[in-house]
Order: structure tokens, then C-alpha cells, then sequence
């Protein structure tokens, strides 16, 4: 996935997050899994733009605190859309290499949250 920052010229705060970035990444392999069941493939991607939204908000907040809520809700957000795809995949919606696809990004993304949060 490229740097969403390499064709802006302008970086707001999210841009600069590590987390964001990776937010984005899963996304990407969530939509890519194309669940078959509609309603799942729905849940899993608002999970998932839900993360990244959170992400940015967090990043655009000034307290620890706030930003330490905004991140926790992100953290839930990226752990119900990675859920979503591995349910697609054990009720045959879903390939099980996309479901591997999106715990690894997932486990990466709450590592980076829970950073975060602390």
C-alpha cells in the first residue's frame, strides 16, 4: 500500500499516524475479501471506515484523554471488522486466506492503537 501522505501537499494530523496509515491498509484487504453475504460485507466495511475515521479523529484531538477515547473506539471498530471477515470465512463467504489477510493487519493495527490509548 503506498503512503497516503506521497501526493499531498498539504499533512494534517492524521496523515503523520502510523495508525491511520495502517487503519487504511485494512480497509483495503476488508474490501478485498469480497464477502459474499451482503449484510456481513456491509458490517465488516463500516467496521473498518469506522477504524480509519476514529484514527483521524484521534489524531486531530488535543487532550490524552480524548484522544485515548477516540483511539479505543477505533481499536473496537478494526477488532469487529476483522471478526466480520473471519465469520465470512468460516460461514463460506469468504476465502480463509483474505480472513489471514485481515488478522494480520488487524493484530498490527490494535498493536498500534493500544499504543496509542496508553
Amino acid at each position: 500500500m503506498t503512503n497516503p501522505n506521497t501526493a499531498r501537499p498539504f499533512v494534517l494530523p492524521h496523515h503523520k499516524l502510523a495508525a491511520y496509515v495502517v487503519a487504511v491498509e485494512l480497509l483495503v484487504v476488508v474490501r478485498a475479501a469480497k464477502i459474499r453475504d451482503a449484510r456481513l460485507r456491509e458490517q465488516a466495511l463500516k467496521s473498518a471506515k469506522s477504524a480509519c475515521l476514529n484514527c483521524a479523529e484521534g489524531a486531530g484531538r488535543v487532550t490524552r484523554a480524548d484522544k485515548a477515547r477516540v483511539f479505543a473506539i477505533a481499536r473496537g471498530e478494526a477488532v469487529e471488522a476483522v471478526a466480520a471477515v473471519e465469520i465470512a470465512a468460516y460461514a463460506g463467504d469468504a476465502a480463509q486466506q483474505d480472513a489471514d489477510a485481515c488478522v494480520a493487519v488487524g493484530h498490527r493495527l490494535v498493536g498500534l492503537l493500544n499504543g496509542l490509548i496508553r
